[in-house]
């Protein structure tokens, strides 16, 4: 992580009941009288509504990032109609990663020189490990991150405003301008505004479309998408940063 922590004195083990217990307070409030149902369920029941949870769960994320694959090319050719170069297949991931000099950039950690043919090479090569607490350019605006004022421009990247909107709103909103749950995908599941942690995951995604890994899975060591998405949240639920949080979900929801 470059030039923010989440640090806390409490455990990990409490950051994860605290994280899964507000899940469980969104869930209650998307699905009236759910909690009835559950509080009422034998043990076997509740066990199966959550195996069927977890499973809708685990398919959306799968469509999401079946959708993004293809799409993240698109969105990160030049502006000018012209192809990437070289060029990337739309369901090959091989290419992408630090492979190539396009999706090496957008991921190349905040605080790292991709201009520097060693830091480029090493990173290509393994040399230098990355990792996900190391936040890549593309979640800055303009791929510009200021050492200095580490907030600024921060979750706020063109890549990851598109992805959320083709997400969570539909693949056809993407740059329109209205926010991105005014309508469409969000909505129809009672989700009214961004959150913090549909703004985490809608980064990881966006970060696992542009590696050259093919499977995602949270335990992954090679892309740490799990550690990934975790630095996120912690940040943003940390109580000594609500400040800038709050400014961010404003400009999200403006």
């Amino acid at each position: 992580m470059v030039g923010l922590s989440a640090d806390s004195d409490e455990p990990p083990e409490t950051h994860q009941l605290l994280r899964e217990l507000r899940v469980y307070n969104d869930l209650m409030t998307i699905v009236p009288g759910l909690e009835e149902q559950l509080l009422s369920s034998s043990k076997e029941e509740t066990m199966f509504a959550a195996n069927m949870i977890q499973k809708g769960a685990n398919s959306a994320r799968s469509d999401d990032t079946k959708s993004l694959k293809g799409v993240v090319i698109d969105w990160i050719a030049p502006s000018d109609g012209e192809p990437l170069r070289p060029s990337i297949g739309r369901n090959i991931k091989v290419d992408r990663g630090f492979n190539h000099e396009h999706t090496g950039f957008l991921l190349c950690p905040a605080g790292f020189d991709w201009a520097d043919a060693e830091i480029k090479q090493q990173l290509k090569n393994k040399e230098l490990l990355v990792t996900g607490a190391h936040w890549p350019n593309f979640l800055y605006r303009n791929e510009k991150f200021d050492p200095d004022e580490p907030w600024r421009g921060l979750l706020r990247g063109e890549l990851i405003v598109k992805a959320y909107k083709h997400i969570f709103t539909s693949p056809s909103s993407v740059g329109i301008e209205p926010k991105a749950t005014r309508s469409g995908n969000a909505r129809i599941h009672g989700m009214s505004s961004v959150t913090r942690a549909s703004v985490a995951y809608v980064a990881t995604q966006v970060r696992f479309a542009l590696c050259d890994t093919n499977v995602f899975s949270q335990t992954d060591k090679e892309t740490d998408s799990e550690t990934f998405y975790v630095s996120l949240l912690e940040l943003l639920e940390d109580p000594e940063e609500q400040g800038e949080v709050k400014e961010l979900l404003l400009w999200w929801n403006r």
